[in-house]
């Protein structure tokens, strides 16, 4: 007699806005997941007026509406999905050929270890800034402070663990990973995840860095998660 087969065990969760060039090439690259991988492909769109819902269905996404603010975008495609795992990515990501094998991997070992999360390490467009991805690479290992640009691959049960994800319109993924540490360590998948590095362009490397730097340290000086939004994403995209 066949056994049966187990249902999919992992949910993408894609929080997008005004992201019409980016996400059809995202969606392409978890088309190429291996079969039995993914049980839900959900994009949650913020009000994009770009035509990104459209595409995303088109992409074979099923597309959830919120309000825009990533940490509540976020949080709804949590609350909606079913799988037992979840993957958090930005909706301008490129996922590596071969990162459908190393979550697999990562979801297999996890029954015979202690809590864990893993991500990507960082690789910032096609150009690449190797001293920058070094520098995440180094933050992400000994602080255990990955940020959202390097996905989020975690199990249900631990994220409920810490609370869920709050409702941030920014600062969301710092505040989970910071929660996240205390229950579980984050490893690293081995793969870049590619981000869309218009930011580093437009402001340069210390530009950039600079002005993350300021708006994770007015947070941690009790400046609210709405300014800092608001100052964000002010900036030309």
């Amino acid at each position: 007699m066949l056994k049966p087969l187990m249902p999919a065990p992992l949910a993408v969760v894609i929080p997008a806005l005004e992201e019409a060039e980016r996400l059809p090439l995202l969606l392409a690259d978890l088309a190429a997941a291996p079969p039995g991988l993914i049980r839900e492909r959900l994009v949650v769109d913020g009000g994009s007026r770009d035509g990104s819902a459209a595409l995303a269905r088109l992409g074979g996404a099923d597309v959830l509406v919120s309000q825009a603010g990533r940490g509540g975008q976020l949080q709804r495609g949590v609350t909606v999905s079913t799988a037992p795992w979840l993957l958090l990515l930005h909706a301008d990501a490129r996922l590596p050929a071969g990162w459908g094998g190393a979550v697999q991997r990562a979801i297999d070992a996890a029954a015979a270890a202690e809590p864990c999360a893993w991500c990507f390490d960082l690789a910032v467009g096609e150009r690449r800034l190797p001293l920058l991805e070094l520098a995440v690479a180094w933050r992400s290992r000994w602080r255990q402070l990955p940020y959202g640009d390097q996905g989020l691959l975690l199990p249900r049960q631990l994220l409920e663990a810490i609370g869920g994800v709050a409702p941030l319109p920014l600062m969301e993924d710092l505040d989970l990973v910071l929660r996240l540490r205390r229950l579980a360590r984050i490893r690293s998948l081995g793969l870049p995840l590619q981000v869309d590095g218009r930011r580093w362009r437009r402001h340069g490397v210390l530009g950039t860095a600079w002005r993350n730097a300021a708006l994770r340290r007015a947070w941690r000086r009790g400046c609210s998660a709405e300014e800092l939004a608001r100052r964000y994403y002010d900036e030309p995209r």
